[in-house]
């Protein structure tokens, strides 16, 4: 992938939209990475079709997809969404994200994810960001924490997952204090 489609560049990783091209590199990375993901996603769909009406998500503005790929080589390592994206009086989003097995545990997401932030901020023009997960998930809770986000409150039966309505964590983090 040229660099040039990548909208901001760390390091070690860059970030750019995701795309149809990258349908058969991310089933393949969710495939090993299910049994990670199962636990705090649910059971996933990776067919052509469920990729399809993902991708038609992000053609409102209400919802943004990007990938973290590795701007050595462009290999993806991670995903990031922006959803539910509210204009107006609150310019505020809900991140979803994610991290494949082949590459975890090597900061990608921390850098990844801290790039999706600056982003979100600088060129989407949003205020705030949130993001909602289980207590038992630490290598998330830690995730955000490394970059500066707040913890808000506590979410009861917040997501349906695995049969089983799910208490999340509710964390934040503001244009006024993410890290330039």
């Amino acid at each position: 992938m040229a660099s040039t489609s990548y909208l901001l560049q760390g390091p070690r990783v860059a970030v750019r939209r995701l795309g149809r091209q990258d349908y058969a590199e991310i089933a393949a990375l969710a495939k090993d990475s299910a049994e990670i993901h199962r636990r705090w996603l649910g059971p996933q769909e990776h067919t052509p079709e469920g990729f399809e009406r993902r991708l038609q998500r992000f053609e409102h503005p209400s919802h943004e997809g990007f990938v973290i790929c590795l701007h050595s080589t462009g290999e993806i390592v991670g995903g990031v969404n922006i959803n539910n994206i509210v204009r107006g009086a609150l310019q505020s989003g809900t991140l979803g994200y994610a991290a494949y097995a082949s590459t975890a545990g090597r900061g990608y997401m921390t850098e990844g994810l801290g790039l999706v932030v600056r982003l979100a901020f600088d060129q989407l023009e949003l205020h705030r960001l949130e993001a909602n997960i289980q207590p038992d998930n630490t290598s998330s809770l830690n995730l955000v924490e490394r970059l500066g986000f707040r913890h808000e409150g506590f979410s009861t039966a917040y997501q349906f997952i695995n049969g089983e309505w799910r208490d999340h964590e509710r964390w934040a983090i503001t244009a006024d204090i993410a890290p330039g």
